[in-house]
């Protein structure tokens, strides 16, 4: 099953979030990953939806959402020509023996210490998901309290844009 990210502009009002979760769920898809976050225009939000399935589950989810009259535009994006991005908070044990360890990771991975106490440390990361997965990986030896994770925002790169496509509608 391969992974595909839909990025939906819908209208930015209660029970939105609510009939795209749902519109999923009836058809027994799961959402990988979903973010949602005002836009430009405080009267639209972008949707970010990964979800896993093949050209024929993405085809039918895509025309179900273009059917929700609150969705405005839908587009699938492509990963080569869209930057995607995931925002990951990581709160590991850091003892005063470890912690230069843990300090060293964060650092390659251009990770920043956001809290700071006796026995932990809080880290945040920027990245692809291979990125934080990696990041992850190295930090569970030395014990993962807590974790969050955004999951995907994402935008195409160059000029083409979801707004620009809705105003060509």
């Amino acid at each position: 099953m391969d992974r595909f990210v839909l990025s939906a502009l819908v209208q930015n009002h209660a029970g939105v979030l609510s009939r795209v979760a749902g519109l999923f769920s009836r058809r027994g898809y799961n959402i990988e990953s979903l973010t949602v976050g005002e836009t430009e225009d405080p009267s639209l939000s972008r949707m970010t939806i990964a979800v896993r399935g093949d050209d024929a589950i993405l085809e039918q989810i895509q025309k179900q959402l273009e059917k929700l009259v609150e969705v405005a535009a839908v587009r699938r994006l492509d990963p080569d020509s869209s930057v995607l991005r995931e925002l990951a908070l990581i709160k590991v044990d850091a003892t005063q023996e470890s912690r230069s360890g843990v300090i060293q990771i964060a650092d390659i991975f251009r990770a920043r210490v956001v809290d700071v106490c006796a026995e932990c440390l809080t880290l945040e990361i920027t990245g692809d998901q291979n990125k934080v997965d990696s990041l992850i990986a190295l930090l569970k030896p030395y014990g993962i309290r807590e974790l969050a994770r955004t999951g995907l925002s994402a935008l195409e790169r160059g000029p083409v844009s979801l707004p620009l496509i809705l105003s060509l509608i």
